[in-house]
């Protein structure tokens, strides 16, 4: 399967188009799991008091609304380089009343507007397969993690379940991209995922550059029958 245009401005137009109906979407494609996924996701942070987090690529912000919800104490600024899709999360943000806790930042993941080693945790919800250069990602996240910091990254997989990974793939190919196009009213976004998702490395082969760009003891989880792996990681001390 050739690889799909990653290119900043492609990318981040597309998220733009997509953004009204991005999250009934993602429920209904997900069948609502893409909630459980990022609860868990946020659990593997093992969060210490009042902790600074950094959730890269957050979309309409259902990462960073996440980890706040399971602390109360933490504080998370939200990057991405969607000017839709950041409106529609400021507006998420404001309407549970966290404006104090979650800061919204447009931003590209390959230059990530935050201080060096100023953050105690960071995620990234099915984002990293859509940057054009996802090492740089990785390098980014690792000088703004503290030593010790943990990154949890959410990401699309194929079921390993014979049977299951055979009627997965003909939904992801056919049923999904028809779907999403007919909600989405975009021509393309919901034929990119399937093509996006085709293309990235398979799970082992994506840990071991984790662990090659400053990160330790790499996990990547499978969740849903393989559907989704999380990714958890430790900033190198």
């Amino acid at each position: 399967m050739a690889a799909p245009d990653k290119t900043p401005a492609r990318i981040s137009g597309m998220f733009d188009s997509i953004a009204p109906r991005y999250d009934l979407l993602n429920r209904v494609l997900s069948a609502g799991l893409d909630q459980k996924w990022r609860r868990r996701a946020v659990r593997e942070l093992q969060l210490g008091r009042a902790p600074q987090v950094l959730d890269l690529c957050t979309g309409t912000a259902d990462l960073a609304l996440a980890a706040t919800e399971q602390h109360a104490d933490a504080s998370v600024i939200g990057v991405d380089f969607s000017g839709a899709m950041l409106r529609l999360a400021l507006g998420k943000v404001r309407e549970a009343k966290l404006d104090s806790r979650i800061r919204l930042v447009r931003g590209d993941a390959t230059r990530i507007p935050v201080a060096d080693a100023s953050c105690d945790a960071a995620t990234i919800g099915f984002g990293i397969r859509n940057v054009a250069e996802p090492t740089r990602a990785l390098d980014e996240l690792a000088r703004v993690l503290r030593p010790g910091a943990r990154l949890a990254i959410l990401e699309f997989g194929q079921p390993r379940i014979p049977g299951i990974r055979t009627l997965y793939a003909w939904y992801f190919r056919y049923l999904l991209p028809a779907v999403g196009k007919m909600v989405s009213r975009h021509q393309s976004a919901y034929s990119y995922l399937p093509a996006s998702v085709g293309t990235f490395p398979p799970p082992a082969e994506f840990a071991r550059t984790i662990e090659s760009h400053g990160f330790v003891s790499v996990r990547a989880v499978p969740l849903t029958f393989g559907i989704v792996y999380l990714y958890v990681a430790t900033r190198l001390s």
